[in-house]
């Protein structure tokens, strides 16, 4: 099986000032609080999704279209890493506390591991301590590459190192079962049989800083920070447009970090809740019985020929900002991406509906909505990640099973009714 999907996602530095959300927002929402009964293929927050291939049997496709997120397999010992210890000199790509060659290594090790310990950190998930192995040192430079290894490298350029990219990690996804690359082979649709972390290593403006070294390079970016994103992204993260996020797309300013450092106590401490109710959509703990609320709604337009014309079948806004913020803390507890749902065999309907899904129960939520106009931005979501396969991109594809993906709209204004 050769057809995969490759998505890249770029961590990019930017000097603009956030807004903060606070104005009471906009199209129509019609939301309900309930718990897992919903039957449709829809998800939660930014994923990186792909639509299986159907023109493969159903014992390998599944039979349906409904896109599916990507997803690492979980399992003790499951997610290997390797990153390549040639480090760039000209300019220094990564800064240490030691410039000793064994402690320089010794401290990036230590700082790639802690990243990995912070994800595998969350509580209620189906992830574990050991779910990664420990970081293997390869002494090779350019290591990154299709190869079904997942690698970081600080020294090997590419070309998605466009101006203002810090970091992106490029990732391969199986659209259906028994697809081979290198020694992976995926069981599932879905599952991520690639994905390589690099950071800009040719930028001589541009250098990353262990912890224990920003203090004293305050023009370097925080290197853990960075990592922990990236390290989003491997799991099968897209971005959120949640600003406390740390799968924000943009980077905290040099000198800073973002969130505040793991600890022995909460090794979780650089997440947002926004980050952890988006892993425990990935990857689900089937026997947690706290954070198993969801909300669930649709954001529709008051004028129906505010609507696109084309593509078809487009009956709801397609791309809102929907937030869930706790009524008594008034804290962001998750965020997501609106649009879209689907049911077997699909495709994809463009009808407006979201799912915010792994919420802690007993609390109640003000539901916010806002267009992509602000500083993330339809570009830096990836909103048409494989939403929708046809005969125009994939040939030969099914005509019952195709769809195209809408314009996001970015320009609405809305009033909240109650569900009915």
């Amino acid at each position: 099986m050769k057809q995969k999907d490759r998505i890249q996602n770029s961590l990019t530095m930017t000097t603009l000032k956030i807004r903060k959300l606070g104005r009471k927002l906009f199209a129509v929402s019609i939301a309900t609080l309930y718990f897992f009964w919903s039957v449709l293929a829809i998800h939660a927050y930014s994923f990186n999704e792909i639509v299986p291939d159907v023109r493969q049997p159903a014992n390998l496709s599944g039979g349906s279209a409904c896109p599916v997120p990507a997803r690492q397999w979980i399992a003790p010992g499951s997610i290997a890493v390797q990153w390549s210890t040639i480090l760039g000199t000209s300019p220094q790509t990564i800064l240490t506390s030691s410039q000793a060659p064994a402690a320089v290594t010794a401290e990036i090790q230590a700082v790639i591991q802690q990243s990995e310990n912070v994800w595998a950190g969350v509580a209620a998930t189906s992830m574990a301590s050991n779910t990664f192995t420990t970081p293997a040192q390869v002494a090779t430079a350019n290591i990154c590459g299709a190869d079904g290894v997942n690698s970081i490298c600080f020294d090997q350029e590419d070309m998605g190192f466009t101006p203002g990219v810090l970091a992106f990690t490029r990732v391969i996804t199986a659209d259906a079962i028994n697809t081979q690359l290198g020694n992976s082979v995926s069981t599932q649709v879905g599952q991520i049989l690639d994905a390589d972390i690099y950071f800009n290593p040719g930028d001589t403006s541009v250098s990353f800083a262990t912890p224990s070294a920003l203090a004293a390079n305050p023009t370097s970016y925080d290197l853990e920070s960075l990592l922990v994103h990236e390290f989003g992204h491997l799991l099968g993260f897209g971005h959120s447009a949640v600003f406390a996020a740390i799968m924000f797309p943009f980077a905290a300013a040099p000198g800073t970090f973002s969130g505040q450092r793991p600890t022995a106590q909460q090794p979780d401490a650089p997440l947002a809740d926004d980050d952890r109710a988006g892993l425990r959509s990935l990857y689900p703990n089937p026997t947690d019985t706290t954070y198993i609320g969801s909300i669930q709604g649709r954001v529709l337009p008051g004028n129906l020929l505010s609507l696109p014309t084309a593509p078809t079948g487009v009956t709801g806004i397609f791309g809102a900002h929907v937030v869930a913020v706790n009524a008594s803390t008034g804290a962001v507890a998750a965020g997501t991406l609106a649009g879209w749902s689907c049911t077997s065999p699909g495709p994809a309907q463009f009808d407006g509906t979201y799912l915010i899904q792994h919420l802690p129960v007993g609390n109640s939520y003000n539901i916010y909505v806002e267009p992509l106009n602000g500083v993330a931005t339809p570009s830096t979501m990836s909103m048409a990640l494989s939403l929708c396969r046809n005969a125009n991109t994939d040939p030969g594809w099914p005509p019952a099973q195709a769809c195209v993906v809408p314009s996001v709209n970015q320009e609405f204004t809305a009033a909240m009714l109650p569900a009915p």
